[in-house]
């Protein structure tokens, strides 16, 4: 089962607070977990040639205000940024360590909330849509399907509020993915493995931790960490 998603930090006290105050705690229940990491995470400012963007990102819902959204957020340490995207219908805005993600706008298809998290974005490349979208169906348990011309939606039902766009094109892999899936499976031997297009993505045991706590704390327990 999709339960999360998982982002390197350098700065993982600061990286969650920002998302918590960016999702305004609206995530559907999935789990935001931020793991401190001494690898380079480039600010946007900074980030350097070649590096591309990520191959998973985050959308938010703008609602009917989402230029006032888009305000809020640059004022929470979001920057905008230029992924090469050209004149979209949508904000790109980075996180304050570089980790691209969009702010939607109302009658986007796919998009049922007006705040909050709405999207989650895989790039697949146009080889491995079919691939892909068997592999992340099983692993994410996630197998309520909207094929699309141009990208496929995987939600846990129907009804649910977020889903999992998976579409190309697939940014280019420079090294390993700072922003990737989390799935818990008691069946499953922990880790982190590969999906068919190369991307890491983590397993988590029967209570989707494995010794990693949250803010809201797991079983009782506190710490600096994720956002649910």
């Amino acid at each position: 089962m999709l339960t999360g998603i998982v982002f390197d930090a350098r700065d993982a006290a600061a990286l969650e607070a920002f998302w918590r105050e960016a999702t305004r705690g609206e995530t559907s229940g999935l789990n935001l977990r931020f793991v401190e990491t001494a690898a380079p995470t480039s600010a946007p400012s900074a980030k350097s040639a070649g590096s591309g963007k990520n191959r998973l990102h985050l959308d938010l819902a703008g609602g009917p205000g989402w230029s006032a959204e888009v305000e809020r957020l640059l004022a929470l340490g979001a920057t905008r940024a230029d992924i090469g995207q050209g004149d979209v219908p949508w904000d790109v805005l980075a996180d304050p360590e570089g980790n691209e993600f969009c702010v939607m706008r109302p009658g986007h298809p796919g998009i049922r909330v007006e705040r909050g998290l709405a999207q989650i974005c895989l790039d697949v490349a146009e080889p491995d849509r079919f691939s892909q979208l068997a592999f992340w169906s099983a692993e994410s348990g996630w197998h309520s399907i909207d094929y699309h011309p141009r990208a496929d939606r995987l939600r846990r039902s129907p009804a649910d509020r977020v889903c999992l766009v998976l579409g190309p094109p697939a940014a280019p892999k420079n090294g390993r993915n700072r922003v990737r899936l989390e799935v818990t499976n008691p069946e499953r031997e922990p880790g982190e493995f590969l999906d068919p297009g190369g991307n890491e993505f983590c397993i988590n045991g029967i209570n989707g931790v494995d010794g990693v706590e949250g803010i809201n704390g797991v079983d009782g327990i506190e710490g600096v960490g994720s956002v649910s």
